[in-house]
Parts: structure tokens; C-alpha cells; sequence
């Protein structure tokens, strides 16, 4: 390239060439300062008028005419560039040597045969790459001529057919990618480590990591837009416009985007646990979640203080803790809640659930488990072989079950050993010929008949008192003395007597002589009202005693809709002092259920009928 003043003397005259082309002594040039359309429309020309560049400089050629940036024009003189060393007629005998030239597609072809000596002398006839430039554009082939292959194919002389141009496909650009840039979001799968140094090759370190308030979590990187391509008759060919992607797509609950001076962020706006749901949405929340399941692969034992929720499955001999539990895939393994609620949405297999303060419920079908909270409701869809203890206990359908509880409520019970205070079947029977067995548990009034026997034993010492003490009253006030010292006080008092100054001093002698008598009377007077006020109260904790022991009594019941098979109802005593009776292990539960001890009193045995019974404890003796 090269910048001049003015033209120099040797430049062809407007007419001569189409603007934008200029002839030189050094050459044919491209003014730069005209856009390359104009520019092609010139060579264009040039090639139509049967003219042809002599030593041409293709590569340079063709970045002018399609790669060039905008036209310029620098503060001084015009911009060109050498692109020739001349013009040169383009003969039609020559034309004849490019004939074969095959265009379709992106690809150009042609075919080189051998070619005849002249006529004058026996050297053959060579092809010219400036010719093969002119012939191809006539053809319609503006771009993507391989100057090297063509160059080597014409200096090789060789009979072939080849590819003598190309089109330029697109080059495409480079998506919006969303780049983790957080560190912290990423799982620890490392052994646990032990308070006491040694490795839990059970439990990983970190399986659900915790990430804090304004973290970054995703970086935006933005698109970069691709090269245009061009086809053979030099056509733009546009490159396929790169994917975007938008952070709010991806932003779920706790977080939000923040568009910044380096770029754009996904933030935690809130400090909690990262979740990532099946749409690819990214949450914090207080609560886990997890699509992968609990197994020795995935995830190890866990023990977490957060809510829980599981898509997959727990396997065997895994052992999740935590609070509030949800699993919707199937569990083999061991379920332990601290205080919350654990929901099964399929099935309890071979495995345990185990809350401390919460309900439990299982939508599938329970099977050879152990399901246990020590206070809430057990809420069963079906259970079989399983042993089940809560507060109480609801099952539309349960098979060969341990159960105990406070209250049970049962739609179909077959072959189970059913105890609580208050059970109601819809239908009972056996299975495989083994019986229902119902034992509502009755309290054991010992202590309380004790209590109220004890009340009224010490109301009636109160009363043997006071009779006692009234007897004595009654003596005294038989002595003559006394006798006459209170009939003459009455008549003083009522103003019947008046006593005569002589009369005076002998009556003050009398009342000194009874005066100790009369405060013992006083005194035993006071003792029968004590007597009377304890009396009563013994026999109202008497009274109070025999209600609490009716209504006590009155919460054992067991009602049986229906009696479809070989059912035996047997009342079970509590024993006293034990407030929770379904706070059991699962053993302790078994040994109850299915020893002869404690003892039990028949209520009910048939293959058939129903039940409604309510526990009647035996009279106590009147007071």
C-alpha cells in the first residue's frame, strides 16, 4: 500500500479503467478511498471487457475487494494498494484452454488436459493463473480461488481434474456460557472426620454445601458474534447468531442478579443451602434438596440439622438424620427425625422411621418395617409384617402388624396384635390362620382405689373424733355445778335475773371455780369443728378420687365394625407409673404383644359379629 499525493504521471486517464482502478508504471493499484463494491464493480468491468490483471496478486486481491474495512481517506493524498504489475488483453484462443471449468455448489472445478505444442515450436502451450483468475470470474466465480494448488497444478503440466475454488463458510461466534465463580457452591466428597480424629468412611465431609448472603454464584460470559463467510459468486454468507442466555432464566427463590462494572452476577440473597431443580433453576433455601439419592455412592450417611427433601432413594444400611424429612423415592434404609415431620410418597421397604417429636406418613406401602415416633401421629396408606408405635396410629389397611398406641384407628386389620387405650377397627379378621388380637389397655386403678381408701379411712377417724369429743363436751355440762353456773349465767345473760350486791361476790367464786372447766370446753368445742372441716374435706378428695377413677377407666374402649374371621379381644393392664405405653423398642413392643405376660382378662373371642366395649372397673364399697 501506498500513499501519494496526486496521481503521477504515468496514471491511465478517467475512461480508461473504471473508477477505483488506477494504472501506474509500477502497476495496476486499488483506490482505497472507494468502497470495495465499487471496487468489484471495476474489476468486474475490467474482466467483461476482455482484459485480464497480469501479475496479479490474489490474496492481496481478494482481502481488498471482500475483507476490506470501510473506505478511507488519509489527511494527505489518496490511499491505494498494488494489486498487478499491469493490464493485458484476455485472447478468445486462449479463453478456449478454460474450458472445463465446472461450477456448483460452493466448490469451482476443472478439468487441466494436456495441452498441444504451438505452432511454432514444440514446447506445449502453457496455462497462466492471471487467465484461470479471468476465465473463473467470467464463470461467476468471484471468490475463493486456491492460488497454490492452482499455481502447482499449471507448473506440473499434469492431465487432472481438481478443485480451483472454494466458498468460505461462516465462522461461527461463541455462545453466552454462564461460568461458576464460586468455590464454595461446590460438594466436599471427602471422608468425614471424627471428633476423635479417626476418618467416617460413611460420610462425606460436605455433600450439601452452604453458601452466604451476596455470594456470587454464576458469571454471565457474553456472546461473541461470528466471521461472515463468502460463496463463490461473493455473496456474504452470514454467520449463525450465537445462543443467549439469560441469568433470570436460571435464577429461582433466594436469589437474584446483579448487573455490575465487570458483568453480570448471579447472588445468594440470602444464606442457606444451594438447590438446583430439574429445570436447571437455582434456589437457596433452608431446606435440602437432592435428586440423586442417599447410597454409599452418592452421599454416605448423613446427619443434618435442616430440612430435608429426597427424590431418589435411600438404600440399605443408610442412615439419614435431620428434621423435617420428605422422600419421594423408595426407602430401604434408617430415617431418624429430631423433631420434625418424616413424608414417605412411596414405600417404607425392610427400613425404619424413627421421629422424636413429630408425625410420620407413608403414601406407598410399608413392608417389614419399623415405624415409631415417640410423640405424633403414624399415618399409614397400607402396612405389612411391620412393627408401628406412636400417640396415635391411623391404617386404612394393615396385615400381620405389631401396633401400639395410644388410639388406634384402623379401615382393615388382618392377623395383627393391636394394643391401646382406645381401638377401633372397621373390619377385623385373621390371616393365614392367624387370629386378630386386640387388647385395650386398662389402667391400673391400685393406686388411686388406694387414695380414695385411705380418704375415707381418715374421714372416718375425723368422725370417730368428733363423736369422741362431743361425748366429753356432754359430760362436762352434766357436773352440778356446772350445770347450775350455766343455767344461772343463761338467766343473767337473758336479763331474767338481777343479782343483789350480797348475791354478787359468792357468784364471782363460782365462775372462778368452773372458768378452767369452761376452757376445756372451749377447746374440745373447736377440736369437733376441725374434726367436722377434715372430715369433709377426706371424703370431697374421696369423691374427687372415685370420679378421676370412672373417667380413667372410661378411655378404654374397643369398637369392632365388623368381625370377619377369627378375632380375640383380651384388656391389658398398664402397668402403673409408665405414661407413654407405645414407648417402646421394637422387641419390648413384640414381647408384649405376643407374651402371656401381663396378664390379660377375655373381653371378646368369635369369628364373627361386633364389638363396642367400654372399661367398667368393679364398685367401690360406699362411704
Amino acid at each position: 500500500m501506498s500513499n501519494e499525493a496526486t496521481p503521477g504521471p504515468g496514471d491511465s486517464q478517467a475512461g480508461s479503467l473504471a473508477p477505483g482502478l488506477l494504472q501506474r508504471k509500477d502497476g495496476v493499484f486499488f483506490d482505497l478511498s472507494l468502497a470495495p463494491q465499487q471496487l468489484r464493480s471495476a474489476v468486474d468491468q475490467l474482466f467483461q471487457s476482455g482484459m485480464l490483471l497480469a501479475g496479479i496478486d490474489y490474496p492481496l486481491f481478494l482481502m481488498t475487494l471482500y475483507h476490506a474495512p470501510a473506505p478511507r481517506t488519509p489527511p494527505k493524498g489518496e490511499a491505494v494498494v498494488r494489486i498487478a504489475a499491469s493490464v493485458a488483453p484476455f485472447s478468445p484462443l486462449r479463453r478456449e484452454l478454460y474450458e472445463h471449468i465446472k461450477v456448483g455448489g460452493e466448490v469451482a472445478d476443472c478439468y487441466f488436459e494436456a495441452v498441444p505444442s504451438s505452432e511454432d515450436s514444440r514446447v506445449p502451450v502453457m496455462r497462466d493463473f492471471d487467465e484461470m483468475v479471468a476465465a473463473l470470474w467470467a464463470k461467476g466465480v468471484f471468490y475463493g480461488i486456491d492460488s497454490g494448488v492452482v499455481r502447482a497444478m499449471i507448473a506440473s503440466g499434469k492431465a487432472e481434474r481438481i478443485t480451483v475454488a472454494r466458498a468460505l463458510p461462516p465462522q461461527p461466534g461463541r455462545d453466552a456460557q454462564l461460568v461458576e465463580v464460586s468455590q464454595g457452591i461446590h460438594r466436599n466428597d471427602a471422608p468425614r472426620e471424627r471428633s476423635n480424629g479417626r476418618l467416617d468412611l460413611l460420610s462425606f465431609k460436605n455433600r450439601f454445601p452452604q453458601v452466604k448472603k451476596h455470594a456470587r454464584l454464576l458469571y454471565k460470559l457474553p456472546s461473541v458474534p461470528g466471521l461472515p463467510g463468502f460463496a463463490l459468486d461473493g455473496a456474504v454468507l452470514p454467520p449463525p447468531p450465537p445462543l443467549e442466555v439469560e441469568l433470570a432464566t436460571v435464577a429461582g427463590e433466594g436469589t437474584a442478579v446483579e448487573r455490575c462494572s465487570d458483568g453480570e452476577f448471579l447472588v445468594a440473597a440470602m444464606e442457606g443451602y444451594l438447590n438446583i431443580d430439574e429445570q436447571g433453576k437455582i434456589s437457596i433455601g433452608n431446606k435440602i434438596v437432592s435428586r440423586e439419592g442417599v447410597s454409599s455412592r452418592t452421599t454416605g450417611n448423613l446427619k443434618l440439622r435442616a430440612a430435608y427433601e429426597e427424590y431418589g432413594e435411600v438404600q440399605e444400611q443408610r442412615e439419614l438424620d435431620g428434621s423435617d424429612i420428605t422422600i419421594h423415592g423408595h426407602v430401604y434404609g434408617r430415617l431418624h427425625s429430631q423433631g420434625g415431620t418424616i413424608l414417605l410418597h412411596s414405600n417404607l421397604v425392610g427400613g425404619t422411621a424413627v421421629s422424636e417429636q413429630g408425625d410420620i406418613r407413608v403414601d406407598g406401602v410399608a413392608s417389614g418395617a419399623v415405624i415409631q415416633t415417640r410423640n405424633g401421629e403414624v399415618r399409614l396408606a397400607r402396612a405389612e409384617s411391620c412393627v408401628i408405635s406412636g400417640t396415635r396410629v391411623v391404617i386404612e389397611h394393615a396385615s400381620n402388624c405389631d401396633i401400639i398406641a395410644d388410639e388406634v384407628v384402623i379401615e382393615m386389620a388382618l392377623g395383627c396384635a393391636v394394643a391401646a387405650r382406645t381401638i377401633r377397627i372397621g373390619s377385623a379378621g385373621a390371616r393365614k390362620q392367624v387370629e386378630l388380637r386386640a387388647f385395650p389397655l386398662v389402667p391400673d386403678l391400685s393406686l388411686l382405689e388406694e387414695k380414695i381408701a385411705g380418704s375415707v379411712a381418715r374421714a372416718a377417724q375425723y368422725g370417730q373424733m368428733q363423736r369422741k369429743r362431743q361425748q366429753e363436751i356432754d359430760a362436762i355440762a352434766q357436773l352440778p355445778e356446772v350445770r347450775s353456773y350455766l343455767t344461772l349465767a343463761g338467766q343473767l345473760r337473758r336479763g331474767e335475773l338481777v343479782l343483789q350486791p350480797a348475791q354478787q361476790a359468792p357468784y364471782d367464786k363460782l365462775a372462778a371455780r368452773i372458768a378452767p372447766v369452761l376452757k376445756e370446753v372451749a377447746r374440745l368445742r373447736v377440736e369437733v369443728k376441725q374434726s367436722e372441716i377434715l372430715q369433709a374435706q377426706m371424703l370431697s378428695l374421696a369423691e374427687d378420687g372415685r370420679v378421676q377413677r370412672a373417667a380413667t377407666a372410661g378411655q378404654s374402649r374397643c369398637w369392632l365394625g365388623l368381625v370377619d374371621g377369627d378375632t380375640i379381644v383380651r384388656s391389658m393392664v398398664v402397668p402403673p407409673g409408665q405414661v407413654k405405653v407405645y414407648d417402646l423398642g421394637p422387641k419390648e413392643i413384640k414381647a408384649l404383644l405376643h407374651s402371656a405376660i401381663p396378664v390379660t382378662q377375655m373381653v371378646f373371642a368369635d369369628s364373627s359379629g361386633s364389638l363396642d366395649w367400654t372399661y367398667s372397673p368393679p364398685p367401690l364399697d360406699p362411704v
